[in-house]
């Protein structure tokens, strides 16, 4: 995505934008709310900041980057597999089925750690040796 991203957004632009203007009209329609124009363009730079800056601390076991994560999870994969637009008859919908599935992997992977980050005490106490009497 980032080598793609260039001045008109890329590939994941074009894919977002119409995604976007159903997820929009769902929200206008379903609170009565108008929705701020979001200029794409930057909806895709902030999940590539996301996902990158995430991964990037993740990776050196930063509890953070796995928040970071999670958010980019949460936030982007209803939006980027709507499986549920399409009938099960047409093939994009298992496709896109599969990769939300991935994602929700993920982001229970994600839990795990963070889980299992916080059950390990961040300093270990040292046993002490008993010290031999003199005497």
């Amino acid at each position: 995505m980032f080598n793609e991203f260039g001045e008109d957004g890329g590939p994941a632009l074009s894919e977002l934008i119409p995604k976007l203007a159903i997820i929009k009209r769902h929200i206008s329609s379903q609170l009565g709310v108008v929705v701020p124009d979001i200029d794409p363009r930057h909806l895709v730079a902030g999940m590539i900041a996301l996902k990158g800056l995430g991964g990037f601390l993740f990776v050196f076991g930063s509890p953070f980057g796995a928040y970071l994560l999670l958010t980019y999870l949460a936030l982007s994969s209803p939006i980027l597999y709507n499986f549920y637009d399409y009938d099960r008859d047409e093939s994009k919908y298992f496709i896109l089925l599969n990769e939300f599935w991935q994602s929700v992997a993920l982001f229970g992977a994600l839990l795990f750690f963070m889980g299992m980050k916080n059950l390990i005490p961040n300093r270990q106490l040292k046993k002490q040796t008993p010290k031999a009497k003199v005497g």
